[in-house]
């Protein structure tokens, strides 16, 4: 069953359309989704948080959609983003105060456990917090509420190799009961490498590509070789072609490799080289050719 299900958004600004944007996350799953600045991302996660209201289409979170009941329907979601939102002025003795405050489902031990696990200062502002600091404010703070859907928007850009894989694997532990879901953009795709379930790429507005992870990465091939062994025949098979003054690389279906024979090199693409190479065979403009 679904946990996020998002059905035919779109929405328009002066120089940026959003197009028909569709997806659904099972429970218990983390979908990665990737795609260029401006692509879409901001826009998407907006309109799912309920901060923009969009043209056409809808976003439900367990059957519940934002109009329907806008209170919980927010506090199921869960949300770090690359900077801080929490009140820079404030003190982590301040921010236990207003989350106990505004939400009934705030675990105060869960939180107070996380805060002395990451030896967070309780009598320090957060704005001499350092980025890592921050970042795991965030974390406790949106993990000690009762949320059904966490939404991360570049929340690992700038932090250390330990602290990326202690937060990935909080991650892990979050969706561990099959009740709970994670939405994560971010450009940092060696962590999707090793978390995702789903990758959705968006390019210019619209979905390109939207798979499970492991059938996205066997769908194609890498291929690289000397430009001069490509026939014409082989030329049209490749996706993204980039070629130096006589070497060359580009992506490659799984099964269009009939006829690429030793002299090629061909591998298993990285989801950064799948990215790259959809965009370069013109990305959205492509999505259903």
């Amino acid at each position: 069953m679904s946990l996020l299900e998002v059905k035919n958004l779109s929405k328009s600004y002066n120089n940026f359309t959003l197009q028909d944007v569709s997806f659904s996350l099972p429970k218990g799953y983390v979908m990665g989704y990737v795609g260029q600045n401006g692509a879409g991302k901001t826009t998407t996660i907006n309109l799912i948080t309920g901060l923009s209201q969009a043209a056409h289409g809808m976003c439900t979170i367990d059957g519940i959609c934002y109009q329907d009941n806008p209170r919980k329907y927010k506090e199921m979601i869960g949300f770090i983003g690359d900077e801080s939102y929490l009140p820079q002025e404030c003190k982590v003795s301040d921010i236990r105060f207003i989350l106990k405050s505004m939400y009934t489902s705030f675990q105060l031990e869960y939180f107070n456990q996380m805060i002395q696990k990451w030896e967070l200062p309780e009598n320090q502002k957060i704005v001499s917090f350092s980025r890592g600091m921050k970042v795991k404010l965030m974390f406790a703070s949106a993990l000690a509420r009762n949320t059904r859907l966490l939404i991360l928007d570049e929340a690992t850009n700038g932090l250390d190799p330990v602290m990326r894989a202690e937060i990935l694997e909080l991650l892990q532990n979050y969706i561990e009961d099959g009740e709970h879901s994670i939405f994560f953009s971010t450009h940092m795709l060696n962590d999707l490498e090793q978390i995702a379930d789903y990758i959705a790429f968006i390019d210019h507005g619209q979905i390109l590509l939207n798979k499970p992870k492991d059938d996205l990465l066997e769908s194609y091939v890498l291929v690289r070789g000397d430009s001069l062994d490509l026939t014409p025949t082989m030329k049209q098979k490749l996706i993204g072609i980039t070629s130096g003054e006589f070497n060359f690389e580009a992506l490659l279906d799984s099964d269009e490799t009939m006829g690429f024979d030793s002299r090629f090199v061909m591998e298993k693409p990285t989801i950064d080289q799948i990215m790259i190479h959809q965009i370069k065979n013109g990305g959205a403009a492509h999505a259903c050719n």
